[in-house]
């Protein structure tokens, strides 16, 4: 049975379903902690997609890179670990949530249920790849030699999860092989073939600036399951999508995209972890749009006040040290900078407070579609400028 005929709960909590996916008995997956040296085994990207290869102005966002091509992340064992943990009983009976962008999804279970995924993605190696990868290592500021960070531990491992039974697997082959039989009878072998189904998640931006997808089914007999991004000029390119313990980096908040449905599997999950530049410099457009009706509040908004606080007291501090010094130094306050200091950080706690929707009106499992908008290119651009 297909995901999308079952009709789940919205933002269920505690659902009585769970799919049919095959997983490790947990007697035959290995013990012990996350370590870089015998679960981490990084290939680098074939290629890495810019801003300006999909017709994107080069400074929208927060780093020239787009979208890297998949690369292989973790060995098969580390994989077996997560599985295990992202597939326990707890993990499902308490984190499942659903909406109308994405039928079924585990949220915000990391830190309390799988120990394992956690310091995967707490671990310094794990987040010097990502930062490589993201570009944010061209930035000269001294202070940022790990670039990436996150504070969110809601946000860490994300699962979104395809099933389809093994009968429903073998009648979208046959398909697929009748319509490749079909087209070459008729000469037009070699044109796309197209799924009729819904997307795993439709088109949407990210809540987060970057986004790590990484693979946990294997893929092997997959056809499809790219991801579609939308370019600058309207056009669908379509990325690979990983082999089970690869992963692609996504520059997500600044790119529409969806994740296309597959054939030939019974299940595709997906594992996406976000992030944002360590730099308080740098602009944070991080919107909680995407995430609000498919999270605990009172978790996501303690921890989005804690991070975005963070970078606000962090900024207040370096333009504390800027006075300081040049009034050691006798020289006179620049108060067209101070001002242009006070408006952008009027302008953060303004958005802190908008993205903070009061808990009885957020509907919770129903995302609307502001969240294509709310950072345009024009104002991403402005912000860079002023963050320069």
């Amino acid at each position: 049975m297909d995901i999308s005929d079952i009709s789940i709960p919205v933002a269920a909590m505690a659902p009585h379903w769970k799919p049919i996916i095959d997983s490790i008995p947990p007697n035959q997956v290995a013990a012990g902690d996350f370590d870089p040296d015998q679960h981490l085994q990084y290939e680098p990207p074939a290629k890495i997609h810019t801003m300006k290869d999909l017709s994107l102005p080069e400074n929208t966002g927060i780093s020239p890179v787009a979208v890297s091509e998949p690369f292989r992340l973790f060995t098969t064992q580390a994989i077996h670990r997560m599985r295990a943990e992202v597939l326990s009983q707890d993990v499902w009976e308490n984190c499942q949530y659903s909406s109308n962008l994405a039928q079924c999804q585990l949220r915000g279970f990391a830190a309390r249920y799988a120990p394992f995924v956690y310091d995967a993605w707490k671990n310094p190696e794990t987040l010097s790849v990502v930062s490589k990868i993201a570009g944010l290592d061209l930035v000269t500021d001294p202070r940022m030699l790990t670039l990436i960070r996150f504070r969110m531990d809601f946000e860490i491992a994300h699962i979104n999860i395809s099933v389809k039974s093994d009968e429903q697997k073998k009648e979208e082959m046959a398909a697929f092989v009748e319509k490749q039989a079909f087209d070459e009878d008729e000469g037009i072998a070699g044109c796309p073939f197209e799924l009729p189904d819904k997307p795993i998640v439709d088109w949407h931006t990210d809540s987060y600036p970057f986004v790590c997808v990484t693979m946990l089914s294997d893929c092997e007999s997959m056809i499809g399951g790219e991801t579609a991004l939308r370019t600058g000029t309207g056009e669908i390119v379509k990325v690979r999508g990983p082999q089970m313990g690869c992963a692609v980096i996504l520059q997500g908040r600044y790119i529409e995209h969806q994740a296309l449905r597959a054939l030939g599997t019974t299940e595709r999950i997906t594992m996406v972890t976000s992030f944002r530049p360590r730099s308080p410099n740098l602009p944070d457009d991080t919107v909680l749009t995407t995430v609000r009706p498919v999270s605990n509040l009172s978790e996501l908004y303690s921890q989005y006040s804690e991070y975005r606080l963070e970078i606000l007291e962090e900024r207040v501090r370096m333009q504390l040290r800027v006075l300081r010094e040049n009034k050691r130094g006798g020289k006179k306050v620049n108060v067209k900078l101070l001002k242009d200091f006070i408006r952008d950080q009027t302008e953060f706690l303004a958005e802190m407070n908008k993205q903070m929707v009061d808990e009885e009106l957020v509907k919770m499992g129903s995302i609307d579609d502001s969240h294509l908008h709310q950072c345009s290119q024009g104002d991403a651009v402005a912000k860079r400028k002023r963050a320069a």
